[in-house]
C-alpha cells in the first residue's frame, strides 16, 4: 500500500484562514491581504534608482512606462492568484509537472538569480536608508541588513495575518512620506498627463524603461502571489473559487495601484525637482537626497525620503524571503530550514553589494541597483510564459481556464516584454562585442545569447509539443515485501569509553547485547596536548591514566564475565581514531554513550556520534 501525497506550498500557514465569517464584511477582508505583500516587490528600493534616473533625464516623459507597467501588473498577478486558487499550487510546481527535469532546473536558477538580485536591491537600498537617516557607512550597512533575517523568523512564528498587518504598516509609512514629497514639490498635473502618451526620447531611455518594467513587475512575484492565496481556506466548488477569485481581482487592483502611486510620486519628484531645475544627470539616490531640501525648500523631504527607503527595503525583503522558499520547495521539492534559506539568500545578495562597495566605492551602488532591476526583467519571460501556458490549460482549470480574450492580452505582454528584452540583450552584447578586443570574453558573450535564446525557445515551444501534465506527488511510504535477512550474533563489539558514568551503561548494554562467543574491544581516545602532537609516541601522564583504566575494566569484565576482552588508545582526532579502531579490529557492533548535550556545548566538546556512525558501515549503539 502506498500513501502519496502533494506537497503544499508555504506548508505551514497553508489554509490558515478561515473566510467563512458570518459577517458579511469579515468575509471580504479575510481575502484581503495576498496583494499587498506582492505589491512590496513593486515599490521596493530597485524602483527608486531607475524611476530617479528616468524623472531627471525626461521628466514625466516616461509615466506612460510605470502605467503600463502597472497595468500588465495587475493581469498578470490577477491571472496567479487564479492559479493558485483553482489549481492549489503555485507556479513553481506547476513548472516542476510542465517541464522536464533539466529544464525545470535551468528555470529554477533563473528564478533564484531574480531572486538575489532583488534581494541585492533591497539591501543596498536599506544600507542607503540608513546612511543617509543616519551618517552610516554603506559597508556597514550593507552587514547589518543580515539582521533581517531574525525579524522575518519572529513574524513567520506570529502568523500570515501578522505578517500581513505588518508589512501593510510600512506600505502606509511609504505612501504618506511621498503624499507629503508631491505636496512640497507641487508638480505641474497636466504636463504629467501629457507623460502617458507613449514614446521614448532616445536609445538610452530603453535601458532605462527596461529597467523600470523589470523593477515593476517582477517574476518572483509571479510565485509569491500564486502560493498566498493558497494561505485562505477556500471551498472545492466553483462558486467558492469564482468569489475567491473576484476578491483576490480587487485586492490585487488596490493594492498595486498603491504601488502605482509610489513609483509614480519617485518619477514625478524627479521630473518637477531635478528635471525642471536643470538637474538632468541624477542618478543616485544619494543625490536625489542631498538635493531635495534646497530645491523643495522643506528640511522634513529629505528625512521623509530616507525614512521611506527603509520602510521599502525592508518590506521587500520579508517578501523575497518567502518567494525563496517556494521557488525552492516547488521545484525542487526541497524543504531546508527557514533561517538557513534566509541566511544563504542574504549572503548570496551581500556579497557582491560589498565587493561593489569595496573594490568600486560607494559611487557605484546606484549602477549595481538599475543593474539588478535590467536583470530581473530578462528572467520576466521565463515566469510569464509559464503562467499563460498554466491558466491557458483546460486540464488543470477545468471550468476556470481564461478566456480568448484574456489569453490574448496576456499574449501581448509577454510579447511587449520578450521584444524589450531581446533588443536589449542583443543590443547590450552587440555594443559589447564592438568594443571589445578579448577573444575569450566574445566567445562567452556568444555562448551566453545561444543559451538564453536556447532556454527561451524550449520555454515557449516545449508546452506546445508535449502537454502531459508530470506526477509531483511525493511518495511518503514505498510498497516493499519484507525478507528478513538471518543475522549472526556479533562476534565482536567495540566500546568507546570516555570514563564518565556512562562508561557503566555502554558496558551493560554490550554485555546484554553479546553472545557467549563474543570479544569485547574497549577503546578510547587520549586528547592531551601532547597527545594530539605526538600521537602513539606520547607517554605523559593522562596516556598512562587513561592505559590503566582501560586495563582495569578489562581485569573486572574479564573476572566476572569469562569473556575475552582486548584495549585500545587512539590518539588526536576522536572521530577518525573510534573509525580507524572499529575497521583495523573488524568489529561488528559499536557502541557509544550519549551526553545529551547540544547547541553551543556541541561547539565547545564536538559532536562525535554523528560523524562516528555516518563513517561507519556496522551498526552502531547509541545509549544515554
Amino acid at each position: 500500500m502506498s500513501s502519496k501525497e502533494s506537497s503544499k506550498s508555504l506548508e505551514e500557514v497553508h489554509g490558515s484562514i478561515d473566510t467563512r465569517s458570518k459577517s458579511p464584511w469579515k468575509k471580504i477582508l479575510s481575502f484581503f491581504g495576498p496583494a499587498y505583500l506582492v505589491s512590496v516587490g513593486y515599490m521596493d528600493p530597485g524602483n527608486w534608482a531607475t524611476d530617479i534616473e528616468g524623472g531627471s533625464r525626461y521628466g514625466y516623459a516616461l509615466v506612460w512606462v510605470l502605467v503600463m507597467s502597472n497595468i500588465m501588473a495587475i493581469i498578470l498577478q490577477s491571472l496567479c492568484a487564479r492559479l493558485g486558487i483553482v489549481y492549489k499550487k503555485d507556479l513553481a510546481q506547476v513548472n516542476r509537472e510542465t517541464y522536464p527535469p533539466a529544464i525545470n532546473f535551468c528555470l529554477y536558477v533563473l528564478a533564484e538569480v531574480a531572486i538575489a538580485a532583488c534581494d541585492l536591491a533591497e539591501i543596498l537600498g536599506m544600507a542607503i536608508g540608513l546612511k543617509l537617516l543616519f551618517h552610516l557607512p554603506m559597508l556597514y550597512g550593507v552587514g547589518i541588513t543580515i539582521l533581517d533575517t531574525f525579524l522575518l523568523l519572529y513574524l513567520q512564528k506570529l502568523g500570515i495575518r501578522k505578517m500581513e498587518a505588518f508589512i501593510i504598516s510600512l506600505i502606509a509609512i511609504i505612501f504618506v512620506s511621498f503624499g507629503f514629497e508631491l505636496f512640497f514639490s507641487k508638480p505641474e498635473f497636466t504636463e504629467i498627463a501629457k507623460g502617458i502618451i507613449p514614446g521614448l526620447p532616445d536609445t538610452y531611455a530603453l535601458y532605462i524603461a527596461i529597467g523600470i518594467i523589470g523593477a515593476t513587475v517582477m517574476p518572483h512575484n509571479l510565485y509569491l502571489h500564486s502560493a498566498l492565496v493558497q494561505t485562505r481556506k477556500i471551498g472545492d466548488d466553483d462558486a467558492s473559487k469564482r468569489k475567491a477569485i473576484r476578491l483576490n481581482n480587487i485586492d490585487s487592483t488596490i493594492a498595486l495601484n498603491l504601488a502605482l502611486f509610489v513609483n509614480a510620486a519617485i518619477l514625478i519628484l524627479a521630473g518637477t525637482v531635478f528635471h525642471k531645475n536643470g538637474y538632468n544627470e541624477i542618478n543616485s539616490i544619494e543625490s536625489a537626497h542631498e538635493l531635495l531640501a534646497p530645491l523643495v525648500g522643506k528640511s522634513l523631504a529629505p528625512i521623509l525620503f530616507a525614512v521611506a527607503l527603509i520602510a521599502a527595503g525592508q518590506s521587500s525583503t520579508v517578501t523575497g524571503t518567502l518567494a525563496g522558499q517556494i521557488v525552492m520547495e516547488g521545484y525542487l521539492d526541497l524543504r531546508i530550514n527557514p533561517w538557513l534559506r534566509r541566511i544563504i539568500t542574504r549572503l548570496v545578495a551581500i556579497l557582491p553589494a560589498m565587493l561593489t562597495i569595496f573594490i568600486a566605492g560607494e559611487e557605484k551602488v546606484t549602477d549595481l541597483l538599475i543593474l539588478s532591476q535590467v536583470i530581473l526583467s530578462i528572467q520576466l519571460a521565463f515566469a510569464v510564459i509559464p503562467l499563460i501556458y498554466a491558466v491557458s490549460n483546460k486540464e488543470r482549470m477545468k471550468n476556470f481556464v481564461i478566456k480568448p480574450f484574456t489569453l490574448v492580452v496576456a499574449v501581448l505582454i509577454a510579447s511587449i516584454i520578450l521584444y524589450l528584452n531581446l533588443k536589449m540583450v542583443f543590443g547590450k552584447a552587440i555594443d559589447f562585442l564592438e568594443g571589445s578586443s578579448g577573444f575569450g570574453w566574445k566567445s562567452l558573450v556568444v555562448l551566453g545569447l545561444l543559451l538564453f535564446v536556447f532556454l527561451l525557445a524550449v520555454t515557449i515551444g516545449y508546452p506546445l509539443v508535449s502537454r502531459r501534465i508530470r506526477s509531483t506527488e511525493r511518495v511518503l511510504h514505498q510498497p516493499i515485501q519484507l525478507d528478513l535477512p538471518k543475522l549472526v550474533p556479533y562476534e565482536r563489539i567495540a566500546l568507546a569509553l570516555d570514563f564518565s558514568d556512562t562508561d557503566s551503561t555502554v558496558i551493560a548494554h554490550a554485555l546484554r547485547n553479546a553472545s557467549d562467543s563474543s570479544k569485547l574491544l574497549l577503546i578510547h581516545v587520549v586528547e592531551s596536548a601532547n597527545a594530539k602532537i605526538l600521537g602513539k609516541e606520547t607517554d605523559d601522564k593522562e596516556s598512562n591514566q587513561d592505559k590503566d583504566q582501560l586495563n582495569y575494566y578489562k581485569a573486572y569484565l574479564e573476572q566476572e564475565t569469562g569473556k575475552t576482552v582486548d584495549i585500545e588508545l587512539g590518539y588526536r582526532n576522536r572521530v577518525h581514531e573510534i573509525v580507524r579502531m572499529c575497521q583495523d579490529n573488524q568489529v561488528d557492533l559499536l557502541i557509544m554513550g550519549a551526553h545529551g548535550h547540544k547547541g553551543v556545548k556541541d561547539i565547545l566538546y564536538g559532536a562525535t556520534i554523528d560523524a562516528v556512525r555516518h563513517q561507519l558501515r556496522i551498526p552502531v549503539l547509541i545509549v544515554k
